[in-house]
């Protein structure tokens, strides 16, 4: 086993606050079993200084979790230690926005061009391009509006309505 990197030593501050979190958290929460791990490889006066198997036996988290937590912690500080880490890079850019949505069903629930019986995927999402509703969409992403919308795109009843319910008998 390898020597500890990263080494903790928690102020008396700091190990109140994670016995807090600890105590207050019911089950085996992530936070929970973070603020225990941070507990025991604390080699300040008051901590333990357990070994990464010990940690490991009583916590459950897999050593590298552990190796991982005691990093983040000596980086950012305990207690910011057991929140999420925010993302490097920002989450993709919804382009379907409601306008779109309420475009595509206006579109299924409208007549085919001249030549098609009836709207297809492809059409459809080729269509909303070149009405300049959206600069790129894929026929998957026409059929997904479709469905949570509960609307047809080529059947006999194309309307925007969802199903209706059966009336009792």
């Amino acid at each position: 086993m390898p020597a500890k990197i990263h080494r903790i030593k928690l102020l008396e501050f700091e190990r109140d606050e994670l016995e807090t979190i600890r105590d207050q958290k019911r089950g085996k929460t992530a936070s929970a079993m973070a603020a225990v791990a941070l507990l025991l490889s604390d080699e300040g006066l008051h901590g333990p200084a357990l070994k990464d198997l010990e940690i490991r036996e009583i916590t459950g988290l897999s050593i590298r979790t552990i190796e991982r937590l005691r990093e983040r912690c000596c980086e950012v500080g305990p207690l910011d230690a057991l929140q999420r880490k925010p993302r490097a890079t920002p989450g993709r850019e919804i382009k379907i926005t409601g306008e779109v949505k309420a475009r595509i069903t206006q579109l299924a629930c409208s007549k085919p061009p001249a030549g098609h019986a009836r709207w297809t995927l492809r059409l459809m999402a080729s269509h909303l391009v070149e009405l300049e509703v959206i600069e790129s969409i894929s026929h998957q992403s026409v059929g997904t509006v479709l469905k949570k919308v509960h609307l047809s795109h080529g059947g006999r009843c194309a309307g925007a309505s969802g199903p209706g319910k059966t009336p009792p008998s």
